[in-house]
């Protein structure tokens, strides 16, 4: 396959990917809210998968260390299909409304078992 194939569909599958996990983490104060704890835990478990992986791997998705084989572009979305401000601050912003969301998911469990 020509490179630019190849890293087309790194692009793909790693866009697929952030979109799952972006949408665990604004699923989980939605579980919350509506008592489904067991659902928020799952949720929050699955993304914490993910942060051990981007620690494992100094903070950086494995798909983008392949994706670096195929190109010398480093723009922060060169490896995925998102803005470029999205791309740059994705970490900040995603990470902020994971632990929020998993704090707004702990303290709701907490008012409802602390009857």
């Amino acid at each position: 396959m020509k490179p630019a194939s190849v890293l087309l569909m790194i692009k793909l599958v790693h866009t697929v990917v952030w979109a799952f996990f972006v949408s665990c983490i604004l699923a989980i104060p939605l579980a919350a809210a509506t008592g489904r704890f067991p659902l928020a835990a799952m949720l929050i478990g699955l993304v914490l998968i993910e942060v051990v992986i981007l620690a494992v791997n100094r903070g950086s998705c494995p798909l983008t260390n392949i994706a670096e084989r195929y190109t010398s572009d480093r723009k922060a979305n060169f490896d995925i299909f998102l803005p470029l401000w999205v791309a740059k601050n994705n970490k900040v912003i995603f990470g902020a409304l994971f632990i929020a969301g998993a704090i707004y998911a702990a303290y709701t469990w907490w008012l409802g078992n602390a009857t």
